[in-house]
């Protein structure tokens, strides 16, 4: 259902419901070209009014709410359409890098600090700086109760509870979100930080920056959020691919690569294989160019922008 502001003489909005010939009158009125009225029609029914026109401002006049002259419908959705696939690569890339964290992680503090939960939970095994004490302790707590969660409901875990008695740390990670497994990175010693980050190829506070970055960008994607044009509050430190791609700078500071959707290219560069990367890149720029080829009123190039995107980005990015 989709519903509309109408003024009620007072200080708030009434919302009205519009239907799907009403939704295109308003799109109509607002300057937009329907070229097939049954496929906008489907479209608005399917993907809802308000998730499409998520994507209007690059389409419209400047502070007005009307849009530029020539926009069809078709290109709005065509960038609708963009950024679900671009969200698709991406989502399915920080998957492969948390199944690899996860990995990496369960095995390192398994061999150094055994395998069962009550040797590995053990407070002594993370850092014992004095103001990371409280979280220590609540992660601790988070993962003892992923385990009671889980210990009658999933699969793995339920075999090793009925049949050895306790839950390995690389059967748990399987349970733990994403968000708790890059928690755990920041409390872990720095000499396990360090063994980590070396078998990423980076350091553990590029490590530790970058997959908070990479775990609020996960719940983007999972959630279907707008991605294209997202940035995010916490910017990703000068890296040795900032220096290498020759980002530009302007007052000193990269223009691109810090908090855009750039910078998780950057943190892609990092953390990736170099053919998986490759492989992104490669699905990236096939998508770019069929945008390209699918909206004319406004440039390829104002669509890169806003994404933290360099022109050149493709020549930079194999460097």
């Amino acid at each position: 259902m989709v519903y509309f502001k109408k003024d009620n003489g007072c200080d708030t909005m009434e919302k009205t419901f519009k239907t799907i010939d009403e939704q295109i009158q308003i799109l109509k009125d607002k300057n937009l070209i329907i070229e097939d009225i049954d496929f906008t029609k489907e479209i608005l029914l399917r993907e809802n009014y308000f998730f499409i026109m998520g994507y209007r401002n690059l389409f419209l006049k400047p502070k007005e709410n009307k849009f530029i002259s020539g926009v069809t419908f078709d290109e709005l959705y065509a960038l609708f359409t963009f950024d679900r696939n671009f969200r698709n690569i991406i989502l399915k890339n920080i998957l492969v890098i948390e199944n690899q964290l996860k990995s990496i992680i369960s095995y390192q503090l398994s061999k150094k600090y055994g395998y069962k939960e009550n040797e590995y939970l053990n407070s002594k095994n993370f850092t014992q700086e004095k103001e990371k004490t409280r979280r220590v302790k609540d992660l601790i707590e988070k993962m003892k109760r992923q385990i009671r969660v889980n210990a009658t409901t999933h699969n793995a875990t339920m075999h090793y509870i009925t049949n050895y008695g306790y839950i390995p740390l690389w059967v748990l990670v399987k349970v733990l979100s994403f968000g708790i497994v890059c928690e755990l990175y920041t409390i872990l010693k720095k000499e396990d930080q360090n063994d980590i980050a070396e078998i990423f190829g980076t350091t553990p506070q590029i490590l530790s920056d970058t997959l908070i970055l990479l775990s609020n960008y996960r719940n983007l994607c999972a959630h279907e959020d707008i991605l294209y044009d997202h940035r995010t509050e916490r910017v990703v430190p000068d890296t040795k691919y900032h220096e290498y791609m020759s980002i530009s700078k302007m007052d000193g500071e990269y223009i691109y690569g810090k908090n855009d959707l750039f910078s998780l290219i950057i943190i892609f560069k990092i953390l990736l294989e170099k053919k998986d990367f490759r492989i992104m890149m490669r699905e990236i720029e096939y998508e770019i160019e069929l945008l390209d080829g699918k909206v004319d009123s406004i440039s390829i190039n104002k669509i890169l922008d806003r994404m933290g995107f360099p022109q050149n980005y493709i020549e930079i990015i194999s460097r």
